[in-house]
């Protein structure tokens, strides 16, 4: 009899181990990490400007873990954000518009596509929502005909670091002193 119960004491315990255990697992969920649309409203995570007011390649970041969905208004806001190190332990899905399939001018969404496999032009002549930007392809051929055209040349997601952010930049801030100088010299004032 003391036999018994001793096994049904353990029996009991191992039980109530199995259940404590089962209970304290962490539950995870599946998130949707598809691309979604970019909307009236929109504000970009870095710079607050509307994202859908501006030309140009656009970026978001999905969380993997909570599904918090991040949107930027250019690449290189996009990129300005990833390149901090705080950011770049995030677990996330991160997006850009395939310009090869898009209007400069209004990105369409159904093209985004998977930032890190994608192409990046730096050093061409478009014009994104804070001037000179990243302009992302699916395809490397697309990419290296744009970079051809307008004297840039072709990065990949890796190559992209805050040398090549700081590099356009610069481009940005030379384009503002002429974009500055025309407007002047429009309304007759030196």
């Amino acid at each position: 009899m003391v036999g018994l119960k001793r096994n049904l004491q353990r029996v009991f315990v191992l039980c109530l181990f199995i259940f404590v255990a089962a209970c304290s697992e962490e539950v995870k969920q599946e998130v949707n990490t598809d691309p979604v649309t970019f909307n009236a409203g929109d504000e970009c995570h870095v710079c607050g400007m509307l994202v859908i007011e501006w030309p140009g390649a656009k970026g978001q970041s999905i969380n993997k873990q909570s599904g918090e969905t991040l949107k930027f208004c250019s690449t290189t806001d996009l990129f300005s954000w990833w390149l901090q190190p705080e950011n770049k332990t995030v677990k996330a899905q991160i997006y850009v518009h395939d310009m090869a399939k898009s209007e400069w001018a209004h990105p369409a969404d159904e093209h985004l596509i998977d930032a890190r496999d994608a192409w990046y032009v730096v050093g061409s002549d478009l014009i994104g929502a804070m001037g000179p930007t990243l302009v992302s392809f699916a395809d490397e051929s697309a990419a290296q005909e744009l970079a051809t055209k307008s004297g840039g040349r072709v990065l990949r997601f890796d190559d992209i670091d805050l040398l090549v952010l700081q590099e356009i930049g610069k481009a940005g801030h030379k384009y503002a002193e002429d974009h500055g100088k025309q407007i002047r010299e429009s309304m007759g004032v030196e």
